[in-house]
């Protein structure tokens, strides 16, 4: 009679099988870190509204920087600040340049010396300095007189260039006034503002 053999019954923990390699590392891991992987409950995971997905959204500060480039590069140009004598000897030397062209080119016309005379005033009352903004509706009218000895058509003679000269100032005296006049208004403008920043300064300053 065969007899069929029992195993008996093994009491105690099972072994489980060894993890592999990968296992234990990221088991130590999350051991480490103190969290485990968890899903989402509501599906994907969500991503931070302060990104899109093209990126980190830009600031409205660096918006408005690139938006004007043009505006902040004209700003920063330097200007030329002129002293009272260099504003003087920058019109005339100017406007005898200006003569000398109207002779060759114009024929001496008078007309065209007092059209270009105006942007000449307008140029030397922006590019004389604070201090001296007084003097450059001063010298503008001197600097017309000085070109205008190029321009004219006397006989020779000093008698005769000097009736030249009075006539030409006679009948071209609206161009005179006119760029006069542009000079002291782009200079009391400018003296206003430069009042006005002094007394905002010492208004900080109190």
């Amino acid at each position: 009679m065969e007899q069929h053999r029992t195993r008996p019954p093994q009491h105690g923990p099972r072994r489980s099988a060894p993890l592999p390699p990968q296992g234990r590392r990221s088991g130590a891991a999350s051991v480490r870190s103190g969290t485990a992987a968890r899903p989402s409950p509501s599906g994907p995971p969500v991503r931070s509204a302060g990104r899109g997905n093209g990126g980190p959204q830009r600031s409205p500060s660096a918006a408005r920087r690139n938006a004007r480039p043009v505006d902040q590069a004209v700003r920063q140009l330097p200007g030329p600040r002129l002293t009272g004598l260099g504003g003087g000897l920058f019109c005339a030397a100017v406007m005898l340049t200006i003569g000398c062209l109207d002779q060759l080119l114009f024929d001496s016309s008078l007309t065209v010396y007092g059209v270009l005379f105006l942007p000449v005033c307008m140029l030397t009352a922006l590019w004389v300095r604070g201090g001296d903004l007084v003097i450059a509706p001063i010298v503008v009218p001197i600097a017309f007189v000085v070109g205008l000895l190029t321009v004219v058509d006397g006989s020779g003679r000093v008698s005769g260039r000097l009736v030249a000269l009075v006539t030409a100032l006679a009948t071209q005296a609206g161009w005179l006034y006119g760029g006069t006049l542009v000079a002291g208004v782009i200079a009391t403008v400018r003296r206003v503002r430069v009042m006005r920043r002094r007394v905002a300064q010492r208004r900080r300053t109190a």
